[in-house]
């Protein structure tokens, strides 16, 4: 029974969607004048592996994720470049699907923008002013606050306590200084369309009431986004849509917390702002991250809590992921004539029973990999029993099968290791240079002479002992793009 922390009310709720088998979420996506940061690669990841996870559970979603083409950094970026606003925002909505397409992140079933709903916009701001809950102040109109009794319940904020928040300009003329822009009155030099009440273009919140409402019905299963949306937009969001239409707006309200850098909140003026393409980039990591080892580290830590991210922490996600591709290729060779193993049945069916009560667990990704582990523990010490290849394709489609809903583990054996050549100053190929890149690793191949002595120094360092030596050698050897076998008998073998 799938649970989700649900901020509107405070508590895990059990998941009940308004349809039976059958999700409608809605997202709010990014603002499109910029690069993606490691947040943005957050919160997307975050609701990709929701869907994935209520797709795996058996439900059909429809899934919408929108983006902000018109808003005030998107016209600045503009001018700036002295470009037209859709040259800015076509760079980045391609931007976005390149860099979400390196962490695997599907996109939406839908993927709408603000200025191809300006009818749907319009007519939302005509029926809350109908309704006597916005007011009209020459081209500009507001939604007011005081006649919506409920504002505040999402934030858990009182009215009276409020004061102008993120994206709300002071003015004069609002009746309440929490008032916020429904229509914003045409200014020189910026794009605008045609109203009731003038030209000009939407304020923010507005758009994603008037997108999720035609896209999924006026009442709708999910919303979600980032803990920084909780308030102003998402609260503005709920009293303009539960006002135009008398109903519940959204069911469940799911918000995925901040990313921190080192410990330290990430901001451009600390200068540990890093963008999804910079962690790909910058020398120090383009050659050790992969997509599939940031998408493993941005699920070692629940959704809902600060995640820091680190060097270490990186380095940590790269050896674990590369420990269960190693696996994978020991399961791919032909295996042996033992009879089936009832330890590994066993295993496999305490796998999936963990898996599933974890990411039944408001999506518990920590506790789901910490399953995956422990099976391919288990998976390595049945090795010695000669486990026959039927089994050992059993083992494989089961983390294939529940690392979907992960979106891991799906690379094919034959397309994790890539070679290229590497270039010498002279501009000749140096003998022997030949590079291996791995899933987060690049290495010279070693000679068999120096791999069987490292495999001596390995076997001699457990025999006392001494399993930290082991474990260095171990994964020396790893980085290199060699896989040590332990046998029962204390002995070791190793392939490339």
């Amino acid at each position: 029974m799938l649970k989700l922390f649900n901020t509107l009310t405070g508590r895990k709720d059990v998941f009940e969607p308004i349809e039976p088998n059958k999700v409608r979420m809605y997202v709010c996506g990014v603002t499109v004048y910029d690069y993606c940061h490691i947040g943005h690669a957050r919160s997307a990841l975050v609701f990709d592996v929701m869907r994935r996870y209520l797709e795996y559970s058996g439900y059909h979603v429809e899934f919408v994720k929108n983006f902000t083409d018109v808003d005030d950094k998107i016209i600045k970026r503009a001018h700036e470049q002295g470009v037209a606003c859709e040259a800015v925002t076509q760079k980045f909505i391609q931007a976005y699907h390149d860099d979400m397409g390196k962490l695997g992140v599907r996109q939406a079933s839908i993927e709408p923008k603000a200025t191809e709903h300006m009818a749907e916009i319009i007519e939302l701001t005509r029926t809350l002013l109908k309704k006597g809950l916005a007011y009209q102040v020459d081209g500009d109109v507001y939604f007011d606050v005081a006649k919506y009794p409920e504002y505040g319940r999402l934030s858990k904020r009182r009215l009276d306590d409020l004061q102008a928040g993120a994206r709300v300009d002071v003015d004069e003329r609002k009746h309440h200084p929490m008032d916020f822009a429904l229509w914003k009155s045409a200014k020189t030099g910026e794009p605008s369309w045609p109203s009731p009440w003038g030209p000009g273009r939407p304020g923010w919140h507005i758009e994603c009431s008037a997108m999720s409402i035609k896209h999924l019905g006026e009442t709708f299963d999910i919303h979600g986004g980032g803990m920084d949306l909780i308030f102003p937009h998402h609260e503005n969001e709920i009293a303009q849509s539960c006002g135009a239409t008398g109903k519940e707006f959204a069911r469940y309200w799911i918000h995925n917390g901040f990313v921190q850098i080192n410990k330290e909140k990430m901001s451009k003026s600390l200068g540990n702002f890093f963008t999804i393409r910079e962690i790909f980039e910058q020398s120090e990591w383009s050659e050790e991250v992969t997509g599939e080892i940031l998408r493993y580290f941005l699920l070692s830590t629940h959704y809902h809590g600060p995640l820091d991210f680190s060097d270490q922490a990186l380095a940590e996600a790269k050896s674990a992921l590369n420990g269960f591709y190693d696996l994978f290729g020991r399961l791919a060779e032909p295996g042996g004539n033992a009879m089936p193993d009832q330890g590994l049945d066993r295993s496999i069916d305490r796998c999936r029973a963990t898996f599933r009560a974890a990411m039944d667990d408001d999506l518990n990704t920590p506790a789901a990999i910490a399953a995956l582990q422990v099976l391919r523990s288990d998976a390595n010490k049945l090795f010695g029993n000669d486990l026959s290849t039927k089994e050992r394709q059993r083992v494989r489609e089961k983390f294939q099968s529940l690392g979907n809903s992960l979106g891991l583990f799906q690379m094919d054996l034959d397309k994790k290791w890539q070679f290229k050549k590497e270039i010498v100053g002279s501009g000749t190929l140096q003998a022997g240079a030949a590079t291996m890149t791995g899933i987060g690793t690049v290495f010279t191949p070693l000679s068999d002479a120096l791999i069987e002595t490292k495999v001596t120094e390995r076997n001699e360092a457990r025999r006392n002992k001494d399993f930290i030596q082991a474990d260095e050698i171990r994964k020396y050897l790893a980085d290199h793009g060699i896989i040590i076998e332990d046998k029962p008998d204390g002995t070791s073998r190793w392939k490339r």
